[in-house]
This record gives structure tokens, C-alpha cells and sequence, in this order.
């Protein structure tokens, strides 16, 4: 049964529909609107959908699940490999920082053995040092001081300490401990922080030897004006000495028989201790020389006095004639001291003729000094001489005409003129004080 309405304005409407349910006698019945069919409609396809959803799912889950597990194990194999990588690198810095740490060490032991060498050096050098300033050699104008780090230079200023460049290659090696931690934090950033570390030290040691070295090179500057300085004050001291008719060179010796059993040659050593050595024999030869030339009769037997009467020919005061002056007389007073002019050995002393009181002392190398006309001798036969000692007193012994000092030198026997030895004497002076 369906209830029909009118719209007097719009007219008619589309009648309700009624759903009658009848049970017994009971009847009931409902009107269907229009927003009842759209919820139905609209509950109907929710179930439809969900259960095409719920189907559709079950289908697929499989797959998706199998997607799900093969992204995980994907990621899972990208962050082991990635590890694996940042292991590796991690090993290769650590190898790499233990090879610079090895190569450093290496270097600090090159350098404590630099270090040890210089030290070695020392006691030589300075006793070499001691002898060329008690000899007055002055080497040439040094070159400025080098600056050597971590080096402390010792009171006299010849020696350096190398004990505070141990501290800062120390230093160094406990720098590497800090950037092992580094590197293990950042492989990046420890990796240019390593370079730079190993590139630093680099530096420093290359800073340090060169300091060694250059230390090394003022040293043999030094050690070879020495040499030079003594090789020349030798040369001169032999050259003045030949000139006074005393040959020093042993080349002028006639060889003797040599001999002896068969051993292994020496070899040379490094340069420095090569330079050392020819110092060494230096200096032996120019205190040889001196010791000889200081010897020998070179000084005046009365010193500050003039010389009255010179050697070679002159008219003999007794005779009235030419006849050879064999020494040459100084002026003084009866009793003035007469002082040897060189070390030696007393071989005469007592009355001689027309020497009267005389003394004769031999020096060696063929030469010999007189002393004549002394008022008293106050040296015996036998006695040893050194330069300056006082022999006897000035006097009028002999073939004299009044108080003076008769002084000859004498050449393997011959009489030469003392001036010769007098200014050799005083060129001799130079080297000698």
C-alpha cells in the first residue's frame, strides 16, 4: 500500500515506499526514505571493497614480505660492507702510522748516533783546540753561529748538547699517539692529519741535520784554519831556520833500511776525523819547530847592549894588521851578566888561549856559541843550558883591550857571523811568543 501526497507548490512528489511486515495479526509497517538506500548502498560497498582489500592482501602478502626481507638484508649487506671498508682503513692508517713511526725511530737513532759521534769528538778536538791557543794561532773569522733546534750550546762554546733534540723527536713520537686516536674517530680527517704530522716531522729532522751539518762544516772551517795557521808559522820558523843553516826537513836525511812484518793497511776515516788528524800533526810539527828554534842560539848574550865590533875582517889592535874578527864584541861593564843565547849542553868552560875565560855550549844540529874574555864563569863542563841562563860575568880575560863580550857561533866548527842568528831572531819572534 503506498501513501500518496501532494505538493501544492511544486506539485507532485515521488511517493515513499512502505515495507509492510505482517506476523499474525500484528502488522507493521516502515517507510523506506531515500537516505536509508543511500546508507545501505554505501555499507554495501564498504563491505565490497574491504573484501576485495582483505583478498587482494592475502594475495600479494608474499610478495611484499619477500620485498620487506630482501630491502633489509640489502641494507643489512650495505652496512657490513661499509664497515668492512672503514676497517680496512682503519688498518691500512694504523700500518701506514706504525711504518712512519718506524721510519722515525729510525731517524732518531741516526740522529743519537750523530749525537754520540759529536760527543766522541769532544775531548780531541778541545785538547787540539787547547794546544792552537797555547801555540797563538787564531783561526780565521768564524761564521755565524747556526741555529740548530732543541740545541743548547755548552759553557765554552765550542761543544753543542743534543739532549734537547732527543726531547723534541720524543715530543713527535707522543704527537703520533694523539693522532692514532684521531684517525680512529675520522679516517679522513686522521689520514691529512697523519700526512701532516709525518710531513712536520720530516721537516724537523731535516732542519736538524742540516744544523748537524752545518755545525759539522763550521767545525772543519775552523780545524782547517788551524791547519793552515800552523802549517804556515811551521813553513816560516823552517824557512828561517835554513836560512841559519838548520835543516829540518827529514827529506834531506839519507833513508834507512825499513822492515817489518805484513799487517792489514788502515783504512781513512771519515773527514772530520781526517781533519782532526792533520791538526794533530800540524800542531806537532809547528811545537817541533818551535821547541828547536827556541834552542838554538838566537837571542843577544847581552841583551840591550850595542855591538862594538862586528865580525869579518878588521885591523887586530895588538898587531896592527888585517886579521878575521871570528864573533862580534858587545859593550858592557866587568861583572855584567852574560846569558846564554840558547839551550844546550856546556862543553868547555875554563881558560882558552886568546879567549881568555871561556865558555862553549853546544846546541845541537852542528851549531855551537862562544863566550870570551869572561871575568868569571860561573857554569860547569857537562852542565844543561836553557836560553837566558846566566853563564858568567862580563870582564878583560884573553887577547882584550877592555871590558866587553866576545860572541861567536859557530857551524860544524866554522865560525859564522852571529848577526845572521840575531836577525833570524828577530823574525823569529813573531812565531815564537
Amino acid at each position: 500500500m503506498t501513501h500518496r501526497t501532494e505538493n501544492k507548490v511544486f506539485g507532485k512528489r515521488a511517493a515513499n515506499h512502505v515495507l509492510i511486515l505482517a506476523s499474525g495479526e500484528k502488522i507493521r509497517h516502515m517507510t523506506i526514505r531515500p537516505w536509508m538506500i543511500a546508507l545501505t548502498v554505501c555499507f554495501a560497498s564498504l563491505l565490497t571493497i574491504g573484501y576485495l582489500g582483505a583478498t587482494s592482501y592475502l594475495v600479494i602478502r608474499d610478495d611484499l614480505i619477500g620485498a620487506t626481507i630482501a630491502r633489509q638484508a640489502r641494507m643489512q649487506h650495505d652496512y657490513e660492507d661499509r664497515i668492512a671498508a672503514l676497517r680496512a682503513q682503519l688498518d691500512r692508517i694504523t700500518s701506514r702510522q706504525l711504518l712512519d713511526q718506524q721510519v722515525v725511530e729510525k731517524k732518531v737513532e741516526k740522529l743519537l748516533e750523530q749525537q754520540d759521534a759529536l760527543f766522541s769528538r769532544h775531548t780531541k778536538l778541545g785538547s787540539l783546540l787547547d794546544r792552537a791557543e797555547e801555540t797563538g794561532l787564531q783561526p780565521g773569522a768564524e761564521p755565524p753561529a747556526a741555529e740548530i733546534p732543541a740545541f743548547a750550546p755548552t759553557g765554552d762554546g765550542r761543544r753543542a748538547s743534543l739532549s734537547g733534540g732527543s726531547a723534541a723527536i720524543a715530543k713527535i713520537l707522543q704527537g703520533g699517539e694523539a693522532e692514532t686516536r684521531l684517525a680512529s674517530l675520522s679516517p679522513v680527517a686522521g689520514t691529512s692529519l697523519r700526512e701532516g704530522a709525518a710531513d712536520h716531522a720530516d721537516r724537523i729532522f731535516s732542519k736538524v741535520t742540516l744544523s748537524l751539518k752545518t755545525l759539522e762544516n763550521q767545525q772543519l772551517t775552523k780545524i782547517a784554519s788551524l791547519t793552515t795557521g800552523a802549517s804556515e808559522a811551521a813553513n816560516a820558523i823552517t824557512t828561517i831556520l835554513l836560512r841559519s843553516g838548520v835543516d829540518l826537513d827529514p827529506s834531506t836525511v839519507e833513508p834507512n833500511g825499513i822492515g817489518g812484518p805484513y799487517v792489514e793497511p788502515r783504512l781513512p776515516g771519515n773527514r772530520f776525523d781526517t781533519s782532526l788528524d792533520d791538526l794533530d800533526a800540524a800542531l806537532t810539527r809547528l811545537e817541533s819547530v818551535r821547541e828547536t828554534a827556541r834552542d838554538l842560539p838566537f837571542s843577544s848574550p847581552a841583551p840591550g847592549q850595542p855591538v862594538t865590533s862586528r865580525f869579518g875582517n878588521r885591523v887586530d889592535p895588538f898587531l896592527g894588521r888585517l886579521a878575521l874578527h871570528a864573533g862580534i864584541d858587545f859593550a858592557a861593564q866587568t861583572g855584567d851578566d852574560v846569558k846564554s843565547t840558547g839551550a844546550g849542553k856546556v862543553v868547555a868552560a875554563g881558560v882558552v888561549g886568546g879567549y881568555g875565560n871561556m865558555v862553549e855550549i853546544d846546541h845541537g844540529y852542528g851549531i855551537s856559541t862562544r863566550f870570551g874574555h869572561l871575568s868569571k864563569i860561573l857554569v860547569n863542563v857537562g852542565d844543561e843550558i836553557k836560553t837566558g841562563d846566566v853563564i858568567g860575568r862580563a870582564g878583560s880575560t884573553g887577547r882584550s883591550t877592555g871590558p866587553h863580550v866576545h860572541y861567536e857561533v859557530r857551524r860544524n866548527g866554522q865560525a859564522v857571523d852571529p848577526m845572521h842568528f840575531l836577525n833570524a831572531g828577530m823574525k823569529l819572534t813573531t812565531y815564537l811568543e
